[in-house]
């Protein structure tokens, strides 16, 4: 058993569509599962229809539509026929979609967003299903609610092991290729949940601990996972092999490897993962997996962009002792500030942090009642794992640094 999981670059238009085909046939499909996120940027399409319908309903409909429009340019870039079953399959989604604006009561952001935003997914392998049966490569299409449970914990759920993995056993069908979605899930009253972040990612796992497939394989438009972000940095490269301990390092100091939730359940039965180009699916790519050391053992770079510093000192010249340690992260955590680095002495704390919440004129408010704050926004973190002076150098050439902290394996630099 191998399970694929195919993102929403792979499969953005009907192009993409037809190279997924192109894998498949490449790489053989006998015993697979592919899991398959929403096309191109529907999802974040979708945001904005649940942002319309809580703040501009005049604009709801519109909104609907131009997602309709999109996948309908696929449908018919895939099909000839336009009474093909599938155009009313993906008509029908939109339908329910609307009655859903209809009747819904409910004034939870959270709950309407997780009962809408699946709607991409949904269409999305509903349409790749179509396309792969209609050329014969004969599949069958799961609805992932119906085998993956969660709690109701909207937005952010949390798996039900022992329910999902009783579903999955009873309704699977091992002897065919299967087609489900990324990212959801259903709560015990059948309400969509969704997993959270890196959600398609997670589901791949979720089946392969519960199949115990041999492999998961993750399809991207780049060759595999390199040791920095192409889009900040020259010269990144592939890395070969990496241990899961060094993907959750690294996906902790905010590399897009894979989210450390993906990896767990593959680590405890020992499933590898690969990293793999739909754009070249038989390079080899890069595997994540037991015992696997960086290969090659270069510095790995990762930046953070607007960040916000915040330096700390008593009023007095007292130490910062555990009761003050204990009052800042009090503050930090209710205002939902993410942490990325601190720093103290023994009158000075310093903390890196995100503001993701937009958060931060209340905490320097609040911290301002008790110390001296000075706050730096907008500065870059970098971090460099596997460092060496050379890449060190690298990073901090024309900056000024603000902090540096350095440990045997890990250096991060915030700079402004």
């Amino acid at each position: 058993m191998r399970i694929y999981k195919f993102g929403g670059a792979s499969v953005k238009d009907a192009h993409g569509v037809k190279n997924v085909a192109s894998v498949l046939q490449k790489t053989g499909y006998d015993h697979t599962l592919i899991v398959i996120s929403a096309m191109g940027k529907t999802t974040n399409a979708l945001e904005v229809v649940i942002k319309n319908y809580f703040e501009n309903k005049s604009e709801l409909q519109s909104s609907i539509q131009d997602i309709r429009k999109y996948h309908n340019a696929i449908l018919l870039d895939l099909f000839d026929n336009e009474n093909h079953p599938v155009f009313q399959k993906i008509n029908q989604f939109f339908e329910e979609l609307n009655i859903f604006f209809k009747i819904n009561k409910s004034p939870d952001y959270s709950y309407v967003y997780d009962q809408v935003i699946g709607y991409g997914e949904l269409v999305s392998t509903s349409i790749v299903s179509a396309y792969l049966n209609s050329i014969n490569i004969k599949n069958n299409w799961i609805d992932v609610r119906e085998q993956i449970k969660t709690d109701s914990y909207f937005r952010r759920a949390n798996v039900d092991w022992d329910s999902t993995q009783r579903l999955i056993n009873q309704n699977y069908d091992a002897n065919t290729l299967n087609i489900t979605q990324g990212f959801l899930a259903s709560d015990s009253h059948n309400f969509t949940t969704t997993l959270g972040r890196e959600g398609s990612d997670y589901t791949a796992a979720i089946y392969a601990y519960c199949l115990n497939a041999e492999s998961v394989t993750i399809w991207k438009d780049v060759p595999g996972v390199l040791n920095a972000d192409p889009r900040y940095f020259e010269n990144a490269k592939l890395l070969n092999k990496i241990s899961y301990r060094e993907a959750i390092e690294l996906a902790f100091y905010g590399a897009s490897v894979i989210h450390p939730k993906t990896l767990q359940p593959l680590q405890r039965k020992e499933i590898p993962l690969f990293v793999k180009s739909f754009l070249n699916p038989e390079a080899p790519g890069t595997q994540i997996g037991k015992n696997e050391d960086l290969e090659p053992k270069i510095p790995c770079f990762i930046v953070k962009k607007n960040q916000a510093l915040i330096a700390l000192s008593s009023l007095d010249f007292s130490y910062i002792v555990e009761e003050n340690i204990s009052e800042i992260f009090s503050l930090l955590a209710t205002y939902k500030m993410k942490v990325n680095v601190i720093q103290n002495s023994a009158i000075s704390f310093s903390v890196c942090i995100d503001n993701i919440y937009d958060n931060l004129e209340k905490l320097l408010h609040h911290l301002k009642a008790k110390f001296k704050v000075t706050c730096h926004e907008n500065v870059s973190l970098y971090t460099i794992r596997h460092y060496n002076e050379a890449s060190i150098h690298q990073i901090e050439a024309s900056k000024t640094v603000l902090l540096k902290q350095l440990t045997q394996e890990t250096t991060q630099v915030v700079t402004k």
